[in-house]
């Protein structure tokens, strides 16, 4: 992977890690179209630059992450993140297995944009607008919704703001739980991954350039990150979901194009 491709990849994923387009989808998308998605460092690399995008979270909603006494706080999102953490230790390989399918993210990109347009209208009466109003039981349910996004694709922002409008929150809560929801999923995915990198293949952590472009990659996704952060609550307050809908829709039909003529493999 040269800097370049390190650098493409960051963007896309400070892009798209919190609006509901799948930054996995994208991601992927990006190294096929680079010619770089079959290699195993690239995997990781898709992985472990999320770590930027989680400290642009924290960094922006600071005064939510300290001081660490906020047990209540903390405790939702253990709660919350306990589901995807199960099943992703019991698929791993399986999910793996699927990050190397351009077909399957044009499909999840098309079907999810079909429920993105239509999810404004599914759930006009939300009842809770603050975060201390979301108690235990709703957060474990926001985290059973945030688990349909390991298909690759789907999209873990859409998946937890779809689950947090179900469970009766307004848009605007919706996403930001789904942003705080992200820090304790993201960081266990990501040393998960480099733990199991390290193990297998430990060369591939003490390569010089592979070093350099992560330390890269990590700090391009955590200035894009903040930026789209901002821009997506702003968006979404004035005109909900419909146009991420539309995007996703034409997208995924592009893709399916692409892939189904062989120009993407």
């Amino acid at each position: 992977m040269s800097i370049f491709d390190a650098i493409v990849i960051a963007i896309v994923e400070g892009l798209t890690e919190f609006l509901p387009i799948s930054s996995t989808g994208h991601m992927i998308i990006a190294s096929s179209f680079l010619g770089i998605a079959k290699d195993d460092f690239t995997k990781l690399f898709e992985v472990a630059i999320q770590l930027g995008a989680i400290l642009s979270v924290v960094v922006l909603y600071h005064k939510k992450f300290f001081p660490l006494n906020r047990w209540n706080f903390y405790l939702k999102l253990l709660i919350a993140v306990i589901p995807a953490l199960a099943l992703g230790a019991l698929f791993s390989d399986k999910i793996d297995d699927l990050l190397e399918s351009p077909l399957t993210v044009a499909i999840t990109m098309l079907a999810g944009g079909l429920v993105l347009l239509f999810i404004d209208k599914l759930f006009q009466q939300p009842v809770i607008v603050k975060e201390e109003e979301v108690g235990f039981v709703r957060a474990f349910m926001i985290g059973l919704w945030q688990c349909v996004a390991m298909i690759p694709g789907v999209s873990r922002s859409a998946a937890s703001i779809i689950g947090g409008m179900q469970q009766k929150l307004n848009r605007s809560l919706a996403a930001e739980f789904s942003f705080f929801l992200a820090v304790p999923t993201m960081a266990a995915a990501t040393g998960y991954k480099l733990l199991k990198a390290w193990k297998e293949n430990p060369e591939i952590l003490t390569n010089t350039d592979n070093l350099i472009a992560l330390a890269i990659g990590n700090l391009v996704a955590f200035i894009v990150a903040m930026l789209a952060i901002k821009f997506f609550i702003g968006f979404l307050q004035k005109h909900g979901f419909k146009w991420f809908g539309w995007y996703r829709v034409i997208g995924g039909t592009i893709l399916l194009v692409l892939v189904l003529t062989g120009y993407l493999k």
